[in-house]
């Protein structure tokens, strides 16, 4: 069971893979999860010792979810201007700027897209 304290300073601003026995996240900055929710960003560059989601796995983001629809192992050279700019970042530098920290040396491509919340029922 996760502490309700981590979950609250978690919801809507990542995503928590749901019946997985170790906590893993894909948490956006802030300032790309409103491009996330209008599908103007459909994919991400990771910085990770392995795979933190999986392929069809669906991903709690604030009132909606991120369904991943593919991971793939890139290297450097594949960081092109375009991508970055697909990912939502101005260029390479200001995407390395966020998504370069920590000790990995692999990088992963998830692309994915914004799942709708369904509609809210009307009385009980």
């Amino acid at each position: 069971m996760v502490p309700r304290r981590v979950v609250n300073r978690l919801s809507g601003t990542g995503l928590q893979a749901a019946g997985e026995s170790k906590l893993r996240f894909m948490v956006f900055t802030k300032r790309l999860r409103e491009g996330v929710r209008r599908g103007e960003i459909t994919c991400s560059v990771r910085f990770w010792m392995h795979p933190h989601v999986r392929v069809g796995a669906r991903y709690p983001m604030g009132e909606g979810a991120i369904e991943i629809d593919s991971i793939e192992l890139i290297g450097f050279p594949d960081i092109t201007p375009e991508l970055a700019r697909e990912s939502g970042f101005l260029g390479v530098l200001d995407l390395l700027k966020v998504a370069k920290h920590g000790r990995s040396e692999k990088i992963y491509l998830v692309r994915f897209h914004y799942v709708r919340p369904r509609g809210k029922r009307v009385g009980r």
